[in-house]
């Protein structure tokens, strides 16, 4: 077993290995690379992957256990805050979107294989409609929902569903340069996953340990509400073991310095929790592998 967690893991520790090791020596700047990503690649992984997807009422217990993945541990965080004075916007956004993405998609595709990806995709598909909506609407105290339609990862998303539900066939060329460029996203965020790690810095190691610690517990009470709530296949409930428990996504950092909600604190979140993840994945990975 341990030689197989191993294995699983190895291609994406390596490539944000590689990450740290291109902004540690060439020090690029990721600002446009992950621009393209989120607006061309992403989008295009989306399309490819929901276009093919079977799309029917089996897919709607996947929807909801995301929605219960998301906002348990914000409703957790609510008394903790409030027990330990935390100010809720800094610390729970952090605990309910997580790094769906640039993690999640590479993972669940090393781990399950192609199987998986559909899956891995829609995961994130209602993880960042949530973030951009509610997430936003939690941050400004304004509705958000203009956002969710201008942003080409949705746009592609209603594309493709439309397209699935309709019974419209997408004209095969099309499909497989989706598909094409789809296949850059994977890569391109782990590299940019390391490459952010270069920005650790140890005065931020008390957020870090203790908002990790915060995200795996709150991670698991989400996980357990839907293993006994959701009927979800074996494959699917492997997945929600990651899922639910993954750290948490770098878009957290860039909202919180867009509104000014302690960007140093939340990216002391980020990067230490992404960091952390390198010992708490093979755990988690374990005990996915054994449901």
């Amino acid at each position: 077993m341990l030689v197989k967690v191993f294995s699983i893991l190895f291609p994406v520790f390596a490539l944000a290995g590689a990450g740290f090791a291109v902004g540690h020596f060439l020090k690029p700047d990721f600002k446009p690379i992950n621009r393209i990503n989120m607006d061309v690649f992403l989008p295009a992984l989306v399309f490819s992957s929901l276009a093919t997807m079977p799309l029917d009422a089996n897919q709607l217990p996947l929807i909801y256990a995301s929605v219960i993945a998301v906002l348990v541990p914000g409703l957790v965080m609510i008394p903790v805050c409030r027990f330990y004075h935390l100010p809720f916007k800094t610390w729970a956004p952090p605990h309910m979107f997580r790094n769906s993405g640039n993690l999640a998609i590479p993972l669940f595709s090393y781990t399950f294989g192609a199987a998986a990806q559909s899956s891995a995709v829609l995961l994130f598909v209602m993880s960042a409609c949530i973030h951009i909506s509610l997430g936003l609407a939690l941050l400004s105290k304004g509705s958000s929902l203009l956002h969710i339609f201008r942003m080409p990862v949705f746009i592609a998303a209603f594309a493709a569903v439309t397209c699935n539900l309709s019974g419209v066939i997408v004209w095969q060329p099309l499909l497989e340069a989706s598909a094409l460029l789809g296949q850059a996203a994977v890569p391109v965020m782990l590299l940019s996953l390391g490459a952010q790690m270069v920005n650790l810095k140890l005065d931020g190691l008390k957020v870090g340990v203790i908002a990790t610690l915060q995200s795996l517990l709150t991670g698991l009470i989400a996980f357990l509400i839907i293993y006994y709530f959701v009927p979800l296949p074996a494959l699917q409930m492997q997945m929600m073991v990651l899922f639910t428990m993954l750290p948490a996504a770098v878009m957290n950092y860039l909202f919180a310095e867009r509104f000014h909600i302690e960007p140093d604190k939340v990216a002391s979140i980020v990067l230490f929790g992404n960091f952390f993840s390198l010992f708490s994945l093979p755990a988690l990975l374990w005990v996915a592998l054994t449901i």
